[in-house]
């Protein structure tokens, strides 16, 4: 809505641009032809400046017919404050995500964010434990190809469902603080079912982690040796041969300064 709204004004103020434009040429034509015709006679200058007034004149009714036509249409209605709002929010942070580590740190900040919305609650020890698993898996995820790339989408799906029930942990906490009596029994039960939930999804977390880091360890020990250290060994008995060669060329070619003497 507040593009439509400043799309509106915006062609409102083009048109009437563009109508003064064309009328200020047009009456510039108008008058230069009737200023310069009475001097020479009709002829082929004088018709090109009658039809260059004619063409302005025209446009510029025209351009004004669009103004009067645009303008006696109500205008878009204002947009709502929190909605215009929302969509300034969208576009920077767009804008952030496009520019170069704009979307690492972004991740961070919210990260950060979910962090302090849990200070001291009973949740932020495992939410700890979660970021850094997060961030070892995160090192991990290029070299998580074929049957490893699946693990990577679940890690990420399950590390959502984490950290909402980590907010739903610290939820109940602070609820647990002002809660009647009477409720206390059920909530008190409830918030150490969902604690219990989550130590066990962050474990079973931890333990992808770790598989994950199993498999990039044994995928880079298949072969008998790293293809780089078989390069390295090839490039290094080259430049030997190479030398020993050189060195042997030098040993048997008589030295010129030495057989003249």
């Amino acid at each position: 809505m507040a593009d439509e709204r400043a799309r509106y004004f915006r062609r409102l103020r083009r048109l009437r641009r563009s109508a003064r434009r064309w009328s200020v040429v047009g009456a510039g034509f108008a008058g230069a032809a009737a200023v310069l015709t009475p001097y020479a006679g009709l002829g082929l200058p004088d018709a090109a400046w009658a039809a260059a007034a004619g063409g302005s004149l025209v446009l510029a009714g025209w351009r004004w017919a669009d103004l009067r036509r645009v303008s006696a249409r109500p205008a878009p209605p204002a947009p709502d404050p929190a909605i215009a709002a929302e969509r300034t929010r969208a576009r920077l942070l767009a804008a952030v995500e496009a520019a170069p580590g704009g979307r690492t740190a972004l991740a961070e900040v919210r990260r950060q964010r979910g962090r302090y919305a849990l200070r001291g609650s009973a949740a932020a020890a495992a939410w700890d434990r979660l970021d850094r698993a997060s961030t070892t898996l995160g090192s991990l995820a290029a070299r998580l190809t074929g049957m490893g790339a699946n693990a990577v989408l679940e890690a990420a799906v399950a590390e959502d469902s984490l950290r909402d029930l980590a907010h739903r942990v610290a939820g109940v906490e602070k609820a647990l603080r002002f809660a009647p009596p009477d409720a206390q029994a059920s909530l008190t039960e409830a918030h150490r079912d969902l604690g219990h939930q989550l130590d066990e999804g962050v474990s079973a977390y931890e333990r992808l982690v770790a598989a994950a880091a199993s498999y990039v360890a044994e995928d880079g020990r298949l072969g008998a040796a790293h293809p780089s250290i078989s390069r390295l060994t090839e490039a290094s008995d080259l430049l030997r041969g190479v030398a020993m060669g050189l060195a042997e060329v030098r040993t048997t070619t008589p030295d010129p300064m030495r057989a003249a003497s």
